[in-house]
């Protein structure tokens, strides 16, 4: 089998840039591991920056998204038992919006099965051959059989734990790393949010989160150790533990409901550089992850996707390889910024074990800062809502 651009992944990366190449004309294959459904239901981040919202409708994604989408114009920092609200819409005009990632999918895998494109599932990829030639093979496996896909270009979009980062040679690859001593236990919980905007809770026994999943559904977040067990939170404790870190004066407690789902996630920051080497291009979290406070691991691999595509269609349409040359620059420059971002808040509002109380005042200070002036406020809500993408 040959295609133009085999892609190893069917995540939001790997649909959107194969549903973008099948706008323009391109031929792609979408090579994925897992099945069907349970790509569909994976349940990932719900926050998607404004550039990502105009991307989706751009890319005739809007429908769903323009009905279902719960739009955010600002952020309550809540410490020291005050609320502190950044309004991004009133700084900047810039908003964020509540979409989850498998409504993106959803949306993702509608359009292209309705367009007739070549997904396939349950075709792990056991090897990638001949990436610094012009001829890239893509060798993988299909109920019981092996296969070989022959193509011009291979993007990689299967995540951290995929297989296309490991064709990058040793020598030319370079991982930056950190990985963080706690976790979020995630919960999912039948109640409706106590306000209709993100709450994130800077407590001194640690981080809180309200986010909205649905009008009548909260996912909330506590911070805990990266190794918790799940079963240690009793829904006593978990409650108990949001009204501390979230409840504040002035404003109405978070509401309980009956518990749906619960689990730990630990945090890390990953970058590997370069995001290219031949004819294999990395997107999403197989170049880079982010901790989850900046609400940017979705919306990073779609402007991942946003600059490879632009340059795949001009080297298509044009034969101009410019774009395809300085990929993993362009992207990159953009990267360490979001890294810088939310590596900062990963710092400024979480307990770290051993911390003193120097270390805990400079936090709240830089707390302070960021919410009490205009220049921190600005700062915050040009990285929240999204920086540009050079596509």
């Amino acid at each position: 089998m040959r295609t133009q651009v085999a892609i190893v992944g069917a995540g939001p990366a790997g649909l959107m840039l194969s549903h973008m190449l099948h706008r323009a004309g391109i031929e792609s294959v979408v090579l994925e591991r897992a099945p069907r459904e349970h790509v569909r239901t994976r349940l990932r981040a719900g926050v998607l920056e404004q550039g990502a919202i105009e991307m989706l409708r751009e890319c005739g994604l809007g429908g769903r998204l323009d009905r279902l989408a719960l739009k955010q114009r600002a952020l309550d920092f809540r410490f020291g038992n005050r609320s502190r609200r950044i309004d991004f819409d009133a700084e900047i005009g810039r908003n964020v919006w509540v979409y989850p990632q498998h409504e993106v999918v959803t949306d993702l895998m509608q359009a292209r099965e309705e367009a007739g494109g070549a997904i396939l599932y349950e075709a792990p990829v056991q090897r990638i051959e001949d990436l610094d030639g012009s001829r890239p093979v893509v060798v993988y496996e299909e109920a019981g059989q092996t296969r070989r896909l022959a193509c011009d270009y291979v993007a990689g979009c299967d995540g951290f734990r995929g297989v296309s980062r490991s064709f990058i040679p040793e020598d030319r690859l370079r991982v930056f790393d950190r990985i963080y001593p706690f976790g979020w236990l995630g919960i999912l919980a039948d109640a409706p949010a106590a306000t209709n905007e993100i709450v994130w809770g800077c407590h001194e026994e640690g981080f809180a989160m309200q986010s909205i999943r649905t009008p009548a559904v909260t996912r909330l977040y506590l911070q805990c150790d990266p190794d918790e067990d799940p079963d240690n939170w009793s829904d006593d404790r978990i409650w108990s533990e949001l009204h501390k870190r979230l409840d504040v004066d002035g404003m109405p407690p978070v509401n309980e409901g009956t518990i749906t789902q619960k689990a730990v996630t630990a945090m890390r920051s990953f970058l590997a550089e370069p995001m290219q080497w031949g004819r294999l291009f990395l997107a999403g979290d197989a170049a880079h992850i982010v901790p989850p406070t900046g609400a940017k691991g979705l919306n990073s691999a779609l402007a991942d996707i946003k600059v490879l595509a632009r340059a795949l269609v001009e080297h298509y349409a044009d034969g101009r390889d410019e774009r395809l040359a300085t990929y993993s620059d362009t992207c990159l420059r953009r990267m360490w910024l979001v890294q810088r971002f939310s590596a900062g808040l990963c710092t400024m509002t979480h307990q770290f074990p051993g911390q003193n109380p120097f270390e805990r005042r400079l936090q709240r200070a830089d707390l302070e800062y960021m919410t009490g002036s205009r220049p921190g406020r600005l700062e915050f809500s040009e990285n929240f809502t999204g920086l540009p993408v050079e596509a």
